[in-house]
């Protein structure tokens, strides 16, 4: 890169700390000149072997988008948007899913900006077991209002008829996965077993971020036949479950899911309240399987009541409380975001 690139080398090193899918990172940059840039989505940093999962490509391109948006705003620039927004093909010769250009527009920041920016160098994905503390009233609502005002609904619940069963869904989640051969192929790309393998490839799910120790997680993930064995299965559930401790509520998302267009609208969105949440001190943790797994969404939307009509999903559950600061998810380097 060289002094045409302008302000993109500082704002993307920020950026790459966006969150995605299994911590894949597949977003990819193209800088034209010192104000615009073509945005891809890599296919084989993808999540496709569930059906239910294709359309958080554009999800995670959404969530990139508000990032960005973030980003820049605190730099001083805004950022216009010229999407080209078609399916996703997994099985394209093409590996790089164009999403279109954005062009930065020099802007000066507000007191908004530069709180919203902040939540985002705090923002991190939290397995930890949470403190049993609920989160107030006052800022679920201030939530609320704001996903509302971006035409989704978002809608919470701490009680145990509620909340019990879905950790219990959550669980079961990944051992149903666990029996599908695509399923577990891609989960077990993504893992990392220790944090050597984490910290050299920058990607991927730690054993330390999902709090097991890295020489038993292997030794269960390539083992998948034992999780369904009485003694060896319970032992492991009942360490999975450790981890959910505390929880007292968890939070959806309800809301146009029709198409990339609606995909993208859905990831900036729930970007945009991640971040109200973290300025808030509230920690939070999808429960993107549950979406994702099309039995478990079923026993979701039963459980929860959603409205899945007229093209509208219930597309995203989360747990949301306090706890302790989690382990940091690396990140790839800045060159490997870039395309040439």
């Amino acid at each position: 890169m060289t002094a045409s690139s302008g302000p993109w080398l500082p704002l993307l090193e920020h950026v790459r700390r966006y969150p995605s899918p299994h911590n894949s990172q597949p977003i990819r940059v193209r800088v034209l000149d010192g104000s615009r840039a073509d945005v891809f989505y890599d296919l084989d940093r993808g999540l496709p072997a569930e059906d239910f999962g294709i359309p958080f490509g554009h999800v995670c391109a959404g969530v990139f988008l508000e990032s960005l948006r973030v980003v820049a705003a605190e730099a001083g620039y805004g950022v216009e948007e010229a999407l080209e927004l078609e399916e996703m093909d997994f099985e394209a010769s093409d590996r790089l899913h164009r999403l279109g250009t954005v062009t930065l527009v020099p802007q000066q920041p507000g007191a908004a900006d530069l709180r919203v920016a902040e939540a985002f160098r705090m923002r991190r994905t939290n397995r930890r077991p949470y403190d049993d503390r609920p989160v107030p009233r006052v800022d679920l609502e201030e939530v609320q209002d704001l996903a509302a005002g971006l035409g989704q609904r978002f809608t919470w619940s701490g009680e145990a008829r509620v909340v019990a069963p879905l950790i219990r869904t959550n669980q079961e989640t990944l051992f149903d996965d666990l029996r599908n051969d695509a399923v577990y192929a891609e989960i077990m790309e993504w893992l990392r077993f220790s944090e050597r393998d984490a910290v050299e490839r920058g990607d991927g799910l730690s054993a330390a971020a999902m709090l097991m120790p890295g020489p038993l997680l292997r030794f269960a993930m390539g083992h998948r036949g034992l999780w369904q064995a009485p003694v060896i299965g319970a032992a492991i559930r009942a360490m999975y479950l450790r981890t959910m401790r505390g929880v007292r509520q968890l939070a959806w998302f309800e809301g146009p899911f029709d198409g990339p267009r609606d995909y993208v609208e859905a990831g900036r969105v729930f970007m945009r309240c991640w971040l109200e949440l973290t300025a808030r001190g509230v920690s939070l943790h999808p429960f993107g399987t549950v979406i994702t797994n099309p039995r478990s969404h079923a026993r979701f939307v039963e459980i929860a009541g959603a409205d899945e009509s007229d093209g509208r999903m219930a597309w995203m559950l989360v747990r949301l409380g306090y706890a302790k600061t989690p382990p940091v998810a690396h990140r790839r380097p800045l060159e490997e975001m870039l395309v040439a």
